[in-house]
């Protein structure tokens, strides 16, 4: 029979064994994937908070945010999904959902990040990326919450001009820039409704002056068979130089007068990993 201690020492090595197992995944090479959410813990958004910044619904909406776990009913996966609100509601303009990294993106430090995105349907308003602000003061920042940052619209911009859901990126003074095909030069295609893209965005926390604030992005999935570099030195939004401590999204119904509308967009399986790292922090590859 073992001793009482031996025995509480293997249940306690047992358990540190298991959060370390949902925690952290590792590539081919061994390298290391911090896990920021796949959805699949089965506790409900936990760690999450999400804000109505601006609720112009009219007649008023309580809390008028679609932020929910579905599950796949053909392959039993877990995702998040967020809209601005339900159908037919309009008027919620900042809808804000934001989650704390395993670990800060120090200034100086470079770290890839990887998520599976899908888009539920057009017409469709929503941005994530990464959050350099104080928790308590997101919601009054909102957009300019964000550092790197990535856009899925098909909305008009005030000058006019219609966008037509082809990912989008920062290119500098919070203007933003079509990914490209690399192998025409031309802007990729406008995303495919209900298909999964995988994403691999790497972030370069370093100070402007030594070249950071910069990101890059990776994409496979619709028109890209294989992983394309798609975009090169995006610029983070606001270059504030702080560390990077937030995983955030916003999604946006436009104002009551001209909505955008309410599509929403899927998200999971959202890793982190220092360095540059373009392999898949997953087990089994997704369809």
């Amino acid at each position: 029979m073992m001793p009482r201690v031996t025995v509480l020492i293997c249940a306690i090595l047992a358990l540190a064994a298991c959060t370390t197992e949902s925690s952290v995944g590792k590539d081919r090479d061994g390298k290391a994937w911090l896990l920021v959410d796949d959805f699949e813990s089965g506790r409900t958004l936990d760690g999450w908070t999400n804000i109505d910044a601006q609720n112009d619904t009219d007649p008023h909406v309580p809390n008028p945010q679609i932020s929910e776990i579905r599950v796949d009913p053909d392959s039993g996966n877990r995702y998040m999904i967020r809209k601005p609100a339900a159908d037919d509601v309009v008027g919620n303009r900042k809808a804000i959902g934001f989650l704390p990294l395993p670990v800060p993106v120090e200034v100086g430090e470079t770290y890839t990040f990887y998520t599976r995105v899908n888009v539920e349907y057009f017409p469709n308003n929503q941005s994530f990326g990464l959050a350099n602000v104080a928790a308590a003061d997101i919601s009054r920042w909102h957009y300019d919450a964000f550092e790197p940052m990535i856009r899925i619209t098909d909305k008009y911009e005030s000058d006019g001009y219609k966008n037509d859901g082809t990912l989008m990126v920062l290119s500098g003074n919070k203007s933003y820039s079509k990914i490209v095909d690399p192998a025409t030069g031309e802007p990729a295609d406008p995303m495919e409704p209900d298909a999964w893209y995988q994403l691999w965005y790497v972030v370069n926390n370093s100070p402007r002056a030594t070249g950071g604030q910069r990101y890059d992005l990776y994409v496979s999935g619709g028109e890209f068979e294989t992983q394309q570099l798609v975009y090169e030195g995006a610029e983070f939004r606001m270059q504030r130089e702080r560390p990077l401590a937030f995983f955030m999204a916003i999604c946006n119904t436009g104002p009551v007068d001209a909505p955008y509308g309410n599509g929403g967009v899927r998200y999971d399986d959202i890793y982190m990993t220092a360095g540059r790292n373009l392999s898949s922090p997953l087990r089994r590859q997704p369809d």
